[in-house]
């Protein structure tokens, strides 16, 4: 007699080895990865499921918080258990820090394909001293005052990236750049330190990926199972002063693709 359950979950699975909620972790990954069950799909009830896999709710319950924490189910009380929603891709292209005179917008607002009514910042601003990690960085001495500019990128109320810019304290110190009143600002970092003479001509990036902190994943809303790239970027003068480090910044892995554009001569 086939039931109902055994009509949504047909015989058959995923061979794992190891603890039983690995294995019905696996099972439903793959379905969820193949489409039977879709975002926003909810999964069969927590008996059901323990009927279908002949276990336990406790294992039944781990697997849930693995694939959880993973990103790809979403537990809400009296709404079950839902296939998370995942966000779209968004490419990073090599030209994204060009800039059009005139325009408002950033490098993040061209990542992520909005508009600046669609882009919210949230921000917080201190003074600190270089360590030896920013030192190197900089390529100046340890201590050099800095100032630490901590944002949180917004897209339509979803964050999608966090950061912290450093800035030369003697470069800035006085100046609209300071105030985080002023933020988010057009043009970004390189319209920023235009506006105090300084012409940047240079960008450095260095990517890593990882996974998340807990205050990351906290941040971005995702999964501790979800990986973070992070990335370290330089914006250097035409006198090769290295002026602005953002160190590190830091976007959900899953989502992003960073693409680079060669040109060879024949």
């Amino acid at each position: 007699m086939c039931t109902q359950i055994d009509a949504i979950f047909p015989t058959g699975g995923v061979a794992v080895a190891g603890p039983e909620y690995l294995r019905i972790a696996a099972d439903l990954r793959r379905r969820i990865s193949s489409g039977e069950f879709g975002p926003g799909d909810r999964l069969p009830t927590l008996p059901a499921l323990c009927e279908h896999y002949r276990v336990s709710e406790t294992t039944v319950r781990s697997a849930v918080r693995l694939l959880a924490s993973e990103g790809l189910l979403e537990t809400r009380a009296r709404a079950g258990t839902r296939v998370r929603p995942r966000p779209p891709i968004h490419r990073m292209a090599a030209d994204r820090y060009r800039t059009t005179p005139g325009a408002k917008s950033t490098p993040y607002t061209r990542d992520q394909g909005i508009s600046w009514s669609e882009y919210r910042l949230d921000k917080r601003f201190e003074k600190v001293r270089a360590d030896t990690e920013l030192a190197g960085l900089f390529e100046c001495e340890p201590g050099e005052r800095l100032l630490a500019r901590h944002f949180v990128f917004y897209d339509n109320d979803q964050p999608t990236q966090m950061s912290t810019s450093y800035v030369r304290w003697t470069d800035v110190a006085g100046t609209p750049v300071a105030d985080p009143i002023n933020e988010p600002w057009p043009g970004g970092t390189r319209a920023q330190l235009a506006s105090l003479g300084i012409r940047v001509t240079r960008i450095t990036e260095s990517f890593t990926t990882a996974m998340p902190t807990e205050v990351e994943a906290a941040t971005l809303r995702v999964g501790q199972g979800v990986p973070v790239l992070r990335y370290t970027r330089r914006h250097i003068a035409d006198t090769g002063r290295i002026v602005e480090v953002a160190h590190p910044i830091v976007r959900r892995g899953d989502t992003t693709v960073v693409e680079f554009v060669i040109d060879l001569d024949d």
